[in-house]
């Protein structure tokens, strides 16, 4: 009702439920263009094969039903054709746009991180993330023995909070690296960049994610990163380059690459320095003059268009 009384020439919708309504509301009442975009896929490896059959169902129908779909990293749109949900025509990859200047632009607080129990001199390998599953906080924990061996100095600064802290919490203590862990909690957005500021380097270990966010502003923070060499993730990390890629549950490969970036500060000056000039192409200016064209470019296309 709302798409008719209003009379809109675009309804753009988001995620996986909102799109497969909006969509269906809005190409039912005549919305002359109907876009989504696609932040992270419902149907993955990890969820069960019959949750993944009725994903995939309705996002093809949904997908017949809009004139073009965005997807945050050319991952998404992968998945998406060899899921046969539509072809590769349907879709463009605009990455997500951030306020990247707060990470460039933020010095360590020396405050903040005695608040937080982060030692002087310490060097600080960060996560941001929700503690909940597939958020690769078993693999970190996996692998924080092999790293704490080899750079005893170092502290883990978390950033996040969710249903798996007080397990999570509780393992640290069993395996003997309370001191090496500081689990921050939930933090507001707008405070993430000092938290970021007071990071020597990043891990990203989630199974599932469409482009982390969290990985562009580590870049832009100058941060190099290590990372699984899954979904969106191998867009942002150049191996070798500005951080390193791990196969997905490779522990053994994490624990190396935050080793070896550990022991060699200038590696992480480099690779840092090299994240944050690749950061810049996920300015928020680069996704709204993107999706702007796209707007321009179908409206007029449907204007042009002789009417049924």
């Amino acid at each position: 009702r709302l798409f008719v009384k209003e009379q809109y020439d675009i309804v753009h919708t988001h995620s996986s439920k909102a799109g497969i309504i909006g969509r269906l509301a809005a190409t039912s009442a005549g919305v002359p263009v109907v876009v989504h975009t696609i932040h992270g896929q419902a149907f993955h490896p990890y969820e069960s094969w019959w949750r993944n059959r009725i994903y995939i169902a309705a996002e093809r129908f949904a997908a017949r039903r809009c004139d073009r779909i965005f997807a945050v990293a050319a991952a998404m749109v992968s998945q998406c054709v060899d899921s046969n949900v539509d072809g590769y025509e349907k879709y463009r990859t605009i990455y997500s746009g951030m306020e990247l200047e707060p990470f460039a632009n933020t010095v360590p607080d020396p405050e903040l991180a005695r608040r937080l129990g982060l030692r002087p001199g310490s060097i600080v390998v960060g996560k941001i993330a929700r503690l909940f599953e597939l958020k690769g906080y078993d693999f970190l924990l996996q692998a924080a023995p092999k790293i704490i061996a080899a750079a005893p100095d170092m502290q883990f600064l978390i950033v996040g909070d969710g249903d798996l802290r007080p397990a999570l919490e509780a393992e640290v203590g069993r395996l003997g690296m309370t001191e090496h862990f500081v689990f921050a909690g939930l933090v507001a957005p707008a405070e993430i960049p000092q938290y970021t500021a007071l990071m020597d380097l990043l891990v990203h270990l989630s199974l599932r994610e469409g482009l982390p966010r969290s990985v562009v502003q580590a870049q832009a923070a100058g941060k190099p990163v290590v990372g699984f060499d899954l979904d969106g993730t191998p867009e942002i990390i150049q191996d070798g380059k500005t951080g390193f890629l791990c196969p997905a549950e490779n522990v053994d490969a994490v624990a190396d690459g935050v080793v070896r970036l550990l022991k060699d500060a200038d590696l992480r000056q480099r690779l840092g320095a090299a994240g944050q000039e690749r950061a810049r192409q996920w300015d928020w200016r680069a996704m709204v003059d993107a999706i702007e064209t796209e707007y321009t470019q179908l409206l007029a296309a449907k204007q042009s268009s002789p009417t049924p």
